[in-house]
């Protein structure tokens, strides 16, 4: 969490380039906001320190990738004595077709995430790893037809 930090303006420059190409190498950055190669190599630095940039991804089309089913599941959990919120999360943390998972207000606990081979792999992970788990005792599953956009947080300018 930034403690005190101020994204100036050519902080947000660097990063509404970055963010619409990672793979631009910081001299070209550089060029393109007429500062030194240095500079903006040390804005960097100093952004991923104080937690503004957290790491960095390749990420895989996932339909290219053999992954033509993507859903969201509202998973509905009731504790038990012996467990908490937490242990049953770490659980859910481990299926690895889950890619995302909030904590949400509402109906449900959790959403989550999924991308599967194909509907008959979404039903085996639906059963047999999610709703398998003691506290899990509901899941509302919606499967996405088609993805309409995603896209990183505007930077201010």
């Amino acid at each position: 969490m930034p403690r005190n930090f101020h994204l100036d303006s050519l902080d947000k420059r660097i990063l509404s380039i970055l963010t619409n190409n990672a793979r631009l190498p910081y001299l070209e950055v550089a060029r393109k906001c007429r500062v030194s190669g240095a500079a903006i190599h040390q804005r960097m630095n100093k952004m991923i320190e104080e937690g503004v940039i957290s790491g960095s991804q390749l990420i895989l089309n996932p339909k290219n990738a053999g992954f033509q089913t993507c859903a969201f599941v509202g998973i509905q959990v009731n504790l038990t004595k012996q467990t908490t919120h937490q242990q049953v999360f770490s659980r859910i943390k481990e299926i690895p077709e889950i890619v995302e998972c909030h904590h949400i207000t509402g109906k449900y606990s959790l959403l989550a995430k999924i991308y599967t081979h194909s509907n008959e792999h979404l039903k085996e992970i639906l059963v047999e790893k999610i709703q398998s788990i003691l506290e899990i005792t509901s899941t509302e599953t919606y499967i996405s037809l088609e993805e309409g956009f995603t896209r990183q947080l505007p930077v201010e300018k």
